[in-house]
């Protein structure tokens, strides 16, 4: 099985079919090895109505009790055997399973790390959580085929070879009754194909809402939006339980077909063997022999029918997974070094221009119009945004990642502790400024008290009962949301970029706080570009320069107080929230 550490190897992503074949082949020893238990262990079921047969002809007929005993003893050992062949073809089946299910996790991670920013640019979180809780449990129970699958068609090749001996009229019809029954359940497998494929979707919208939903319900709260939010999570919960219900009449037809047939069909056959066994044309034990056979190929039957199930739904799984392995990062096609100097960064499509070694705002009427500028001069989207006189695009991507940071006001905190969740120090940054630091604190540490320093983020770690060392939740949410946004601000700041751009990094703070933050922030960074999206006056107030944007055009440039002064619309943007800090 496959290791927790091991490469899970390049996935076919050509269709969902070739998909579950790759996973076949990933492990094709544990496969053969099931194919053959299953095999012999079926095979031997088909065994058990001849030994039976041989009992009757040549022991309990004439009376010989030492044939009678030996064939009995036979039965019994078969029996026995089957038994552990049974428990080996159940162990080595889980073991296939679970290295599907473990393979398709690690290359559905891989492809999410590889991904990366791009990610929730190109499917939504419902759509991963949904393939890695439900569709990788519906691939992995799909590679059943490979065991007693293929152990059902060698059972029914070697029935079809026993019932020859018998008789081959009662060969002919049983050989041509059992396809007429798997092409019957045929139209329903492909009906469960579609309701399940449908069924996959919505629990996927569904999935991204309960997301957002817990995410958001504290704002929700505030704003008095739940009971909305609400009433639409219930309608999309009511139509997935009704599409729900929808494959369950198809997935109790074919169950019910892929029983009831085969025994029905069991009964049709008993009776043309018992006409032949009246007429004296076979033995009373070749008739309890072919009613045996028949009876043993309803498990067969049922194995091809309830693998095509399990293969319909894989399929549907599959086609899923792959669709998400399909997608692509931004493509890296930078050649190019970034500037080896602090250089000028300039957004053409919006007319905004950093200066470097300035703390620069972004000021929008819309606050979509401010990220998909940040987004552009992060390279994050595609644009003609430069540095330095050179296309973002032409540079190449990891020296921008390791100099252009975008700290996102609602980018993730990982499950761990509180020193985890902020990161491992990048560089010494300006541990010199800090004056709180103990002096034989190491500069890890000292890095640290710094920025938590600048984001007035000391009363938090110090509220946690083992302080840095405190088992946080995913996503920080037993912090509020004014702590989560100091806790991205100490690890935006400890990562120590040339070039910071923030969102919003003070929304969610009270007035007093934000001005802490905004007046340490502006000393922190002091000679190094930072970008903030804002339309707070407390943080407007102590940067360099404004750049208004209306309809994602700068619309206006200068000081805040210049802004105020000309702009109209500048001021009746920032007007209320100066009426809110002046009280």
């Amino acid at each position: 099985m496959i290791d927790a550490y091991e490469d899970p190897g390049t996935p076919d992503h050509r269709s969902g079919a070739r998909y579950l074949w790759w996973l076949v082949t990933r492990q094709p020893g544990r496969c053969a090895a099931g194919a053959m238990f299953g095999s012999v262990w079926m095979v031997l079921l088909a065994a058990t109505p001849y030994l039976m047969s041989r009992a009757i002809d040549d022991g309990l007929e004439p009376g010989d009790m030492g044939a009678l005993a030996l064939w009995s003893g036979a039965l019994f050992a078969v029996g026995a055997f089957n038994a552990w062949l049974s428990i080996m073809r159940h162990r080595t089946m889980t073991r296939v399973r679970m290295d599907a299910n473990f393979r398709t996790v690690k290359v559905v991670v891989r492809q999410a790390v590889r991904l990366g920013s791009s990610l929730s640019r190109q499917t939504g979180a419902g759509e991963v959580v949904t393939i890695g809780v439900g569709d990788v449990q519906t691939i992995s129970q799909s590679l059943t085929v490979v065991g007693p699958g293929v152990g059902a068609v060698v059972a029914y090749l070697v029935v079809a070879v026993l019932l020859v001996s018998v008789s081959p009229l009662i060969a002919v019809v049983v050989l041509l009754g059992i396809p007429v029954i798997v092409l019957l359940v045929g139209p329903l497998l492909g009906r469960l194909q579609g309701s399940e494929t449908e069924y996959r979707e919505r629990q996927g919208v569904l999935t991204a809402r309960i997301g957002d939903l817990a995410g958001g319900l504290r704002v929700l709260s505030g704003l008095g939006g739940k009971t909305l939010v609400a009433d639409a999570f219930r309608r999309d919960s009511r139509r997935l339980r009704e599409q729900g219900y929808r494959v369950g009449v198809v997935t109790s037809w074919v169950q019910a077909l892929g029983i009831g047939l085969p025994t029905l069909f069991l009964a049709g056959v008993t009776w043309p063997a018992a006409r032949l066994a009246a007429r004296g044309d076979i033995t009373v034990g070749q008739l309890v022999s072919v009613y045996g056979y028949v009876a043993m190929l309803v498990r067969p039957v049922a194995f091809w029918v309830e693998c095509g199930y399990q293969i319909s739904r894989g399929l549907v799984c599959a086609r899923r997974v792959v669709r998400f392995l399909r997608l692509e990062p931004m493509p890296d096609t930078g050649t190019r070094d970034a500037p080896s100097e602090p250089s000028v960064l300039y957004d053409p499509g919006s007319g905004v221009r950093i200066r470097p070694g300035c703390l620069t705002a972004l000021v929008a009427e819309h606050p979509a119009d401010a990220v998909a500028v940040v987004d552009r001069l992060g390279r994050y989207t595609p644009s003609d945004a430069t540095w330095g006189g050179a296309r973002l695009e032409d540079i190449a991507l990891d020296q921008i990642r390791d100099r252009i940071l975008v700290a996102a006001h609602e980018s993730d905190l990982f499950a761990g502790t509180l020193q985890d969740m902020i990161g491992p120090l990048r560089g010494a940054g300006n541990c010199a400024t800090n004056h709180h630091a103990p002096a034989d604190a190491t500069p890890h540490h000292t890095a640290t008290q710094t920025a938590l320093h600048t984001a007035a983020a000391e009363d938090i770690v110090q509220a946690l009962p083992d302080g840095l060392n405190t088992r946080m939740a995913a996503q920080a949410r037993n912090l509020s949301g004014g702590q989560r946004q100091r806790i991205r601000l100490v690890r935006a700041l400890l990562a120590d970029p040339e070039i910071l751009l923030a969102v919003e990094p003070t929304s969610a703070l009270d007035a007093h706080t934000e001005a802490t933050v905004a007046d340490r922030l502006s000393k922190a960074r002091h000679g190094r570009t930072t970008v903030v999206t804002t339309t707070s006056p407390l943080v407007l107030d102590r940067t360099d320069t404004v750049h208004y944007l209306v309809d994602g055009k700068v619309a206006a440039s200068g000081s805040h107080h210049e802004l105020l002064d000309t702009t109209p619309g500048y001021r009746a943007l920032v007007a209320r929230d100066t009426e809110e800090a002046a009280r």
